[in-house]
């Protein structure tokens, strides 16, 4: 059986499955649609906040960032599982035992006011959208190379995809589908780090490989081959980071802050039955996490000494198999400088930079870029991050069906996340919106139904995001964590731990942090890209990184506004205390 049967064959039965689950669990109230019935166990609980964790950023980018980045890859492993860390501690059992649907749902009840949770609506889609660009660009990215179609032809096959199951089955169908989606990319995810990790090292366990002599009987590590052969091309080593030291603890922060506050991840927490059930839920997912993120160091190692091995110094005429196969999608490209028909990899623009292609083929067959070359600048080959993990399978030469796998691992991991944002913004708007502000007299149909339709136009504007994203999948995710720092996180944190917060400086701060950290992304990323340089950046603090300052901003804000303010209704001290400490405790304390 050819590998592209294997593929038609193992992505198409991944749908049939999560569309069949979204059938056989479809909501028939709207408790079961925004949180699943508020029954789910927590150890299937712990596996579907997995899937909507682990993204198409962790599954396709994560790996590929670190495969070119080295050393300062390492940022978004220690932040987005420290966030974890943080969010199961200081914040999941607490919005638990408040026993409400949603984050908008807390704010507006805890800072008693309309314009609060308003805020914290927008400033919920802001986050959700721009999280979602990445994961409608990853669905894109995997259906371009699999099934052979243009990356926006992708991108829509995965819009019908998920309005199926999300606008069908709600919470209830997107938990059960996430269970499933978390088996298909886990699995696909270590069964070819396993064989190339035995390959390249003869030790099949990847987090031991990584630290293991390559298998030649050189006696050579795989990072002391690795940092040889990245500086024969002019890169730096690949242990070495080049990020200032503020830069990588503001990224680091961002990521686990921001973790913390995204309200795609704390919804998951609202399906359990209990505060504890909560925390235990907040466990499961952390070691079902784990299992991915340990083996990311490893399979980026691996895919960027098996690209040097596979494409630096080899002729055009011979480039390998899989090399055509992601040029044909434009994900990939050669340009033949110096005449030598050789592809030569050399330190410097566009081998990290944006392709831009000119029309027709060179004297040797290769697509061509049209970037200019920087001075001086011998590269000629362009490469997206965001294929490694997909290509690494075919580059290392593993049998089709382990290629099959991680297609539909890879549309697993980008589905999962993009139905949990879409379900949140849809509940944003039906409920928050429409139910507790504008029309609190609508019937629970006609507020199903609505959920529906915002359901089906967020697909259509995350469509559009996917289509023109503002960057690789990692980065555009990495943009939506700086936004959630900046915004949700020190209202909620403030919310459950401060009784004299007041609903002014909760407002005040959302707006500051949200327009800071936005103006701030915007200017480098969207209007201004060319100044995006560590020169500058304010301190030296990358857009990346910059939600931490923007959180700075936020909690500034908020205690410097409430401070001049009216402190909240005593109520609101009591709610509070009735969050924060465990049923039976003022009893025991009485006595």
């Amino acid at each position: 059986m050819s590998t592209q049967t294997l593929i038609y064959l193992f992505v198409g039965a991944s749908f049939a499955l999560y569309i069949g689950i979204a059938i056989w669990t479809r909501a028939g109230s709207t408790k079961e649609f925004y949180v699943a019935g508020g029954g789910v166990n927590p150890v299937v609980n712990g596996m579907a906040t997995a899937a909507d964790w682990m993204s198409a950023a962790s599954f396709l980018s994560m790996a590929g960032l670190i495969a070119f980045s080295g050393y300062d890859g390492s940022v978004y492993l220690m932040g987005w599982t420290g966030g974890f860390v943080m969010l199961a501690l200081l914040l999941a059992p607490y919005l638990r035992k408040f026993g409400q649907f949603t984050v908008p749902d807390f704010i507006g009840t805890r800072y008693y006011s309309s314009v609060a949770r308003t805020v914290a609506v927008v400033c919920l889609i802001f986050i959700s959208f721009t999280y979602i660009a990445g994961q409608m660009r990853g669905v894109g990215i995997v259906f371009s190379r699999f099934l052979d179609v243009p990356i926006n032809t992708g991108v829509i096959i995965g819009m019908g995809i998920v309005f199926i199951y999300s606008v069908l089955g709600g919470m209830k169908g997107i938990t059960y589908t996430q269970v499933a989606q978390f088996c298909v990319l886990i699995f696909a995810y270590m069964v070819p780090a396993f064989f190339i990790s035995a390959l390249v090292t003869g030790n099949p366990i990847p987090q031991l490989g990584l630290g293991s002599t390559v298998n030649d009987g050189s006696g050579t590590f795989v990072l002391q081959r690795l940092d040889e052969s990245l500086q024969m091309m002019g890169f730096p080593a690949y242990t070495d980071g080049a990020k200032s030291r503020i830069d990588v603890f503001c990224i680091t922060a961002a990521l686990m802050v921001g973790t913390a506050g995204l309200p795609h991840v704390i919804v998951r927490f609202f399906t359990v039955p209990k505060a504890s059930d909560a925390r235990k839920s907040a466990g499961w997912a952390l070691l079902f996490i784990a299992l991915l993120y340990t083996t990311a160091p490893a399979v980026a190692a691996f895919a960027r000494l098996n690209f040097n091995g596979s494409v630096a110094g080899t002729p055009y005429a011979e480039a390998p198999g899989w090399f055509t196969n992601w040029e044909r999608n434009g994900l990939i490209a050669f340009t033949d400088r110096n005449g030598d028909g050789v592809m030569n990899v050399a330190n410097g623009d566009p081998f990290t930079g944006t392709p831009a292609f000119a029309p027709g083929v060179g004297p040797s067959g290769e697509r061509l870029v049209s970037n200019p070359p920087l001075p001086g600048n011998a590269n000629e080959v362009y490469v997206d991050k965001d294929i490694m993990v997909l290509a690494n399978p075919e580059i290392a030469g593993l049998p089709g069906w382990v290629i099959a796998l991680v297609a539909a691992g890879g549309l697993a991991a980008a589905l999962s996340t993009a139905a949990g944002l879409l379900l949140v913004i849809s509940t944003a708007v039906s409920h928050d919106l429409l139910k507790s502000t504008f029309r609190p007299n609508i019937s629970e149909k006609n507020e199903l139904r609505a959920a529906r339709i915002a359901a089906t136009c967020a697909i259509l504007v995350a469509g559009v995001l996917g289509i023109y994203p503002p960057g690789w999948v990692a980065q555009v995710v990495a943009f939506a964590f700086g936004l959630a720092a900046s915004s949700l996180f020190p209202v909620i944190f403030m919310g459950i731990f401060s009784k004299r917060m007041n609903k002014e400086g909760a407002i005040a701060g959302m707006v500051a942090g949200l327009s800071v950290t936005f103006l701030y992304i915007g200017w480098f990323k969207l209007w201004n890209p060319d100044a995006s340089t560590a020169d500058d950046w304010f301190l030296g603090i990358s857009p990346e990184g910059f939600g931490f300052v923007g959180m700075l901003v936020n909690f500034a804000v908020a205690l410097l506004v409430s401070r001049f303010t009216p402190p909240p209704p005593p109520e609101i001290g009591r709610l509070v205390e009735s969050i924060r400490v465990p049923r039976g405790a003022g009893e025991a304390h009485a006595h």
